[in-house]
């Protein structure tokens, strides 16, 4: 069973399908797996595949390269798509293959989005991969270390693809606007280097996205005595309707988030809003956004700037209270405020070490001048003696060691040292004041 087997004649089939090349001569991109020596290309011409994982982002050519490996080997290719089979299905692949070895034929099985397999999937395939009843080429769009089994993994060489340039995009569409057999070619349409251009950068790296661009645009060009042509306003009318759409639960979902919190801890406010851009203009959830935000006000902006962390939640609150389009501007103007804001990591250094301490500590007991004494019976036991009420005591401090509010028990510890950046260093400084009076206190006791 083929479950990518086409019901629709090749002649309606979309642009991207159609221009899908069939030798590696004709492959775009990917030149460290295809060029000259290189593993795949090896591989092709000496007819013998290894089971491997094409990792990369969608319309870099996976399938296209199961397809030529397939025909330059002469095995059998069996195509599953892991979101749609199951363990019946990958069973009765199996069978197949082990027809096929009966007439001496190898089977390549080729799985597109193998990281959706659940375990008990990728159990039924492991042991004919493993005894060379199948070549498995899986297809993943996200990292295979955390999405396939380490027992599959290790049967399989990863190979790593990478996201088409800008001029392999253009040469792909000029391709197409040339072929006149598969492609546009019969209707000799012109297009400037700004219409390609524009085409190319909308695609994002992606040749079956910008194929499928094309093909839209070219349904709006312009005729004059010469011919068609592909006007750049045509191209851009399209783009404007072309959506940048992501899988919310893939790896490229969370690299932005990533980029957009690198960015702000890096001070870079313009990079921040790129990401944020990307991000938001991809359907991310812009709550996401807004609750990295509130982790960065205090893991990396933190006393340095008070005001970040309430900043940050105002901006929540305006989101929900607007809506989405003024909100987004809020969450905006709450980034660029971390970003430009000085920086200090002190509060999240602070307490992952009162963290630590703590779990390395038997259970710690309050000093008994700390404790309330709501009943007669608790005051007779000493509870609240001797706390000094710090609004009471010179300089609103109770000076001393003796009335650090540490457990007597344990070794003394320091979490939180300020920073010298921004309002961390006045805290610095009266931290600083504050230890002259302990040490004054106790040289007077």
């Amino acid at each position: 069973m083929d479950l990518f087997a086409d019901s629709a004649p090749q002649d309606n089939a979309p642009l991207a399908y159609r221009m899908r090349p069939t030798r590696l001569d004709d492959y775009v991109g990917q030149e460290a797996l295809v060029g000259p020596g290189k593993p795949l290309r090896r591989m092709a011409e000496s007819g013998s595949v290894r089971s491997m994982i094409l990792w990369g982002p969608p319309g870099v050519g996976k399938t296209t390269l199961a397809d030529i490996l397939a025909e330059a080997s002469g095995a059998r290719l069996e195509k599953l798509s892991a979101v749609m089979a199951g363990v019946k299905d990958i069973r009765a692949a199996v069978e197949r293959a082990q027809e096929a070895q009966l007439r001496e034929r190898q089977t390549l099985l080729f799985l597109d989005e193998i990281h959706r397999l659940n375990k008990s999937q990728q159990d039924a395939l492991l042991p004919h991969v493993e005894s060379g009843l199948l070549t498995l080429i899986g297809a993943t769009t996200e990292n295979p270390s955390f999405e396939v089994n380490s027992a599959l993994l290790s049967r399989a060489r990863v190979y790593v693809l990478k996201a088409l340039d800008e001029q392999a995009l253009i040469t792909v569409i000029k391709r197409a606007l040339g072929d006149a057999e598969r492609g546009l070619g019969q209707r000799d349409i012109r297009a400037s280097d700004e219409a390609l251009a524009i085409l190319a950068r909308a695609a994002a790296g992606d040749a079956r996205r910008a194929l499928g661009l094309l093909e839209t645009a070219c349904d709006f060009t312009g005729r004059d005595d010469h011919g068609e042509t592909l006007e750049r306003d045509a191209v851009v009318e399209v783009i404007g309707h072309q959506g940048a759409a992501f899988d919310k639960q893939g790896e490229h979902y969370y690299d932005l988030l990533s980029a957009i919190h690198k960015s702000i801890r890096s001070s870079r406010p313009d990079a921040a809003l790129l990401y944020m851009a990307q991000f938001m203009r991809g359907g991310g959830d812009p709550l996401d956004v807004v609750r990295r935000l509130t982790a960065i006000a205090s893991e990396d902006v933190g006393n340095a700037d008070p005001r970040a962390l309430p900043l940050v939640i105002a901006a929540w609150d305006a989101y929900l209270r607007l809506g989405d389009y003024e909100g987004q501007r809020a969450i905006a103007h709450a980034a660029i405020h971390l970003a430009t804001a000085p920086k200090s990591n002190r509060v999240d250094q602070a307490w992952a070490q009162a963290k630590a301490f703590v779990s390395e500590q038997a259970d710690l007991e309050v000093p008994v001048y700390l404790r309330n004494a709501p009943t007669q019976l608790m005051a007779s036991l000493g509870y609240g003696e001797g706390y000094r009420y710090a609004h009471s005591e010179p300089n609103g401090y109770p000076a001393g060691s003796a009335h650090d509010c540490w457990p007597s028990a344990l070794p003394k510890a320091s979490f939180y040292v300020p920073s010298e950046f921004g309002q961390e260093k006045r805290y610095q400084q009266m931290q600083a004041w504050r230890d002259e009076l302990d040490r004054e206190a106790d040289r007077q006791a």
